[in-house]
């Protein structure tokens, strides 16, 4: 794409050079700022009853809010096609009022001023200004900005009638590119979907389609292989409390199994004494006694210590861990340590070894569980890889559509004579 024919300077490090004739302005100057307001929690309903009320980006959808609760005393109101931009934790995101919104504290509505900034303009703007926000935030628990910081916000202002070529532009192009990254997020459900089929279907019935089938003789499970075994956990596991070791490998045991600590993006700053923590084995089952349920439970591939909250299980008879692994992390499994789990008052439902060890398992020959893991090791890894595939191509579509707004709204490629 062409650049205009005049560049000047903006004065603004980030920004650069923009065209001669487009201005440099804070968004106080072009626009109407109403931070939000929190009336007290007892004026909340969830009965429709006032004004959807909206009180920070947890509301946030795709391009417009989904109201959870209302409020008839709402002090602070949000009108159809005010933009809505957080001002906490996670600053800076953004939607569009659809209707009246009432608007809490964790809100600011941005209302264009007619004469200076069109609306859609307005919009993709703040796409490319609002990364600034995150310099300026503060916070002692999470990061927050005021409306000073807000209002100062430095802003590209091109004529009128160009702000509409520039926004007609950007809506047909990332349109475009919205409809490409939909397309590969189905892509991706897909193959998820399919890696789960795959899996749910092999370790309940074999890889034989043919096989006869017998009743498990429980009725969550349904029919199994003829040859095949119903058999408690208990039988084929112990519980392990090894502790002693603090300076292995610290392990994390979430829905993505289990994995170092250090590659969960998270820190490790627990003051427990490590000595108390349990030593895990290569090939032990573990599972995270409150996300049990949700598939906090595999096979380690490590050697490390995990928290003295989880629970360690060793196989003490001919069992292959890794087809546990997969058994215990399908829907059919995560519904029943459901069942099992100790639901406490604060709703977590906590799976205990207790729980754990009288829960059937299904349970094939040595060889087949073996047949079984390697075979899913090896689909689930083609699998994985693809779903990797068109991950990586979605960042990159997400990527050139961030690059192309900012290219776009800061003047460095002309539009007017693609609209």
């Amino acid at each position: 794409m062409r650049r205009y024919p005049e560049y000047k300077e903006s004065g603004v490090e980030w920004i650069g050079k923009i065209p001669v004739h487009f201005e440099v302005k804070r968004l106080k100057y072009v626009a109407d700022l109403n931070m939000g307001q929190s009336p007290p929690s007892e004026e909340y309903n969830s009965d429709s009853l006032g004004t959807p009320f909206l009180q920070g980006n947890a509301d946030f959808g795709p391009h417009h809010p989904t109201p959870k609760i209302y409020c008839p005393t709402a002090r602070k109101h949000a009108i159809p096609g005010d933009i809505l931009l957080s001002v906490r934790a996670p600053v800076g995101a953004i939607n569009v009022a659809d209707q009246e919104y009432g608007i809490g504290r964790g809100l600011c509505a941005i209302r264009p001023r007619t004469s200076q900034l069109e609306r859609r303009y307005a919009k993709y703007l703040l796409e490319v200004v609002r990364t600034k926000l995150h310099v300026v935030a503060i916070g002692t628990t999470y990061d927050a900005v005021t409306v000073n910081d807000i209002s100062n916000i430095t802003c590209v202002v091109p004529p009128f009638s160009e702000q509409t070529q520039i926004a007609n532009f950007l809506n047909c192009k990332t349109g475009q590119i919205d409809e490409l990254i939909r397309i590969k997020e189905r892509q991706v459900e897909l193959l998820h979907e399919q890696r789960t089929v795959l899996i749910n279907q092999v370790v309940t019935k074999g890889l034989d389609p043919n096989v006869e089938m017998k009743p498990s003789g429980i009725e969550w499970i349904g029919k199994i292989p003829k040859h095949w075994e119903m058999v408690r956990n208990k039988f084929i596991f112990e519980q392990i409390r090894d502790v002693g070791y603090p300076n292995l490998l610290l392990l994390s045991i979430g829905i993505k199994g289990i994995i170092p600590k250090s590659q969960t993006g998270q820190k490790d700053v627990s003051s427990a004494d490590k000595s108390l923590y349990k030593r895990v084995e290569v090939g032990d089952i573990a599972f995270n006694v409150m996300t049990a349920w949700k598939g906090g439970i595999g096979m380690s591939d490590y050697e490390g210590i995990v928290s003295p909250a989880y629970q360690v299980c060793r196989p003490t008879t001919k069992a292959v861990s890794k087809y546990f692994h997969y058994l215990f992390r399908t829907d059919l499994y995560k519904a029943i340590f459901d069942r099992e789990s100790y639901q406490v008052v604060d709703q977590r439902h906590n799976l205990y070894y207790d729980g754990f060890k009288n829960i059937p398992a299904i349970f094939p020959s040595f060889s087949e569980q073996t047949e079984i893991a390697n075979f899913l090791d090896r689909k689930t890894g083609q699998i994985d890889k693809l779903i990797s595939v068109e991950q990586r191509k979605i960042e990159l579509l997400k990527e050139y559509r961030r690059s192309l707004i900012s290219e776009v709204v800061t003047g460095k490629i002309d539009v007017r004579s693609e609209v």
